[in-house]
């Protein structure tokens, strides 16, 4: 499975259309085709589903574009790592992360690098615990900014000054907005939008699990969310009332969102985590020396 192979792949799978993909790549749309229809042969699968005048992914397509971006990002991030000057720190440096203020922490020690390096670039990664697991252990990032409570056990770790207060996000005229603060008794009625990652694990012991008390079946979810901005639309909407971190949406006075904090407070810690006897190029390596100087401070 060659690299080029890949890109004319996922070129086409972007198009949705072979003529499209081949005056993109500047090929010729036959030469396009067969080079698809030899990836098919060797993957032993139909990876488009092909109309008159556009094609789609199928089940396998869809795998295949997702393992293909992840290739090519890790070849290119090769071909960097050999490619710089002799003497000169360049490369970039691969984070992933939830939605959380602890990426202010990041960002920092990111300004701080890059006044040293100037040649140094950062490539952001956004998704759930889960997802930034999967890819630190497959190699995809350096390191990972996890939201307690998580098991981290299997990673090395740091803790982030940063701490990210729960609370839930509504319209304005919602009729929980005259409160200061949220109790969970006040939420029973209610329709409620609530993380998957939250909804997965509805027996944990911990964090905003605990604090519901998912366990119970009391509580009315009608929706579940990965980014939480796409939970404030539908709150927004009067979809429901959505339960989040402070600080990741616009609540501000101009907008028709407010936040208000769980009673009892919640708040959740952050985790600064890389792989176990991981191997770091320069860059990562001076990242994570600055990024472990700054939780001294």
């Amino acid at each position: 499975m060659e690299l080029r192979v890949l890109r004319y792949f996922l070129a086409v799978a972007s198009q949705g259309s072979f003529t499209k993909a081949a005056n993109m790549l500047h090929v010729s749309q036959p030469s396009l085709s067969k080079q698809i229809m030899s990836l098919e042969e060797e993957l032993d699968c139909k990876l488009f589903t092909r109309k008159s005048h556009s094609v789609s992914l199928t089940e396998e397509g869809t795998l295949l574009k997702r393992h293909a971006e992840e290739i090519l990002e890790m070849a290119q991030r090769t071909k960097g790592e050999f490619s710089r000057k002799r003497g000169e720190v360049s490369g970039s440096i691969y984070i992933g992360g939830g939605e959380t203020t602890g990426l202010q922490s990041v960002a920092e020690v990111a300004r701080r690098l890059l006044k040293e390096y100037p040649k140094i670039s950062f490539n952001i990664h956004s998704g759930n615990a889960e997802d930034i697991m999967e890819k630190l252990d497959n190699g995809f990032l350096d390191f990972g900014l996890i939201i307690q409570p998580a098991d981290i056990s299997r990673y090395d770790a740091l803790t982030l000054p940063n701490k990210d207060t729960w609370g839930v996000i509504m319209d304005k005229k919602s009729p929980l907005a005259s409160k200061r603060a949220i109790r969970r008794e006040d939420l029973i009625s209610y329709p409620l939008i609530i993380s998957k990652q939250i909804s997965r694990r509805p027996s944990a012991k911990e964090g905003l699990a605990k604090w519901l008390g998912l366990d119970a079946g009391k509580l009315n979810i009608v929706a579940q969310y990965n980014l939480l901005y796409n939970a404030s639309v539908m709150a927004a909407k009067g979809l429901g009332y959505a339960i989040g971190l402070d600080g990741i949406v616009d609540t501000s006075p101009t907008s028709g969102l407010c936040f208000r904090p769980l009673f009892p407070k919640l708040e959740s810690g952050m985790s600064f985590v890389w792989k176990k006897g991981r191997h770091f190029s320069t860059p990562a390596s001076l990242f994570l020396e600055k990024i472990k100087q700054y939780c001294k401070v």
